[in-house]
């Protein structure tokens, strides 16, 4: 066998159990939510092996209108998941953007203890966090004390169980998630061309603009999709921060699966969320393949 042969059959041996691993409980399990998203749900739960598009109609207006009438309350929830979605990436911008650069300018000492309080809340359960978010909102918690003690307000806020208080719980949890790509972005920042555009005239906004903006694209782009995806589908900060007020994506599929056991409209619902998964993704592996060729250009 010549040197490529063996190379080969070293590399299919290599490969041959990650590929197995991928096969068996990534493409298996997402195959069996695809045909149970065209299949009917069982009248006592389960599935009749009969085609039934009408699991998407109850989410984008076609349902079947011999049991159903389309309901927009499901559509309402997709577009609040994605609204929420899109507001916990704006803001978990806007908070580790310029921390990116201001830790990215300190010393190594230091800029290698502020990586580790970035990554310090990993060590600490999720629910445990929430629930201290729970103490700090509710009506008889800190932050409405606070405003009564100093006479600024007359009575507690509603600051729990709201949409606000969802985006909140979701930028907690998901500053890590944005920082990191973005923090990669400006270390590799190449700093001379900052100088020579204010050295040439461009102002500081124009600098920003035209040269910072663009070379830290790639590592905002990366840690969009990061927060996004995630956050489109989460269900414990809804349940946690939003209780049954404020329901998302997450939540209904939730409830469909366990308490409706209809299992369909559920595996509709994951497909849904899986479709724009997937089109954030190509659009992001479009955008950085263009970048390329222009770079390479």
């Amino acid at each position: 066998m010549s040197l490529a042969g063996r190379r080969r059959v070293q590399l299919a041996l290599l490969l041959t159990p990650v590929s197995l691993f991928f096969a068996v409980f990534f493409l298996g399990p997402l195959t069996i939510m695809i045909v149970t998203s065209f299949l009917a749900p069982g009248l006592y739960g389960g599935v009749e092996w009969v085609f039934y598009p009408h699991n998407y109609g109850r989410i984008l207006g076609f349902a079947d209108p011999a049991f159903e009438v389309f309901d927009p309350v499901y559509l309402s929830i997709f577009l609040r998941s994605l609204k929420i979605a899109a507001f916990t990436v704006i803001a978990t911008l806007f908070v580790c953007y310029p921390a990116a650069f201001c830790i990215a300018r300190l010393s190594e000492r230091w800029k290698n203890f502020c990586l580790f309080l970035i990554t310090l809340p990993f060590f600490t359960s999720l629910i445990v966090r929430l629930f201290i978010w729970v103490l700090i909102l509710r009506q008889t918690g800190i932050v409405n004390e606070a405003l009564l003690a100093g006479g600024i307000i007359d009575r507690p806020l509603e600051l729990i169980y709201t949409d606000g208080a969802i985006v909140l719980g979701m930028v907690y949890i998901f500053i890590p998630f944005m920082f990191m790509p973005v923090y990669a972005s400006v270390e590799k920042l190449d700093w001379t061309l900052v100088r020579a555009s204010l050295d040439l005239g461009a102002g500081p906004i124009r600098t920003f603009v035209r040269i910072i903006l663009p070379l830290t694209a790639p590592g905002i782009a990366g840690g969009a999709i990061i927060v996004f995806i995630p956050a489109l589908g989460n269900f414990v900060v809804p349940a946690v921060l939003g209780g049954a007020k404020v329901m998302m994506l997450g939540n209904l599929i939730e409830q469909q699966f366990l308490s409706a056991r209809n299992w369909p409209f559920g595996s509709a619902l994951a497909m849904m969320v899986m479709s724009v998964m997937l089109v954030l993704l190509f659009i992001y592996v479009v955008a950085s393949g263009r970048r390329g060729a222009d770079v390479m250009n």
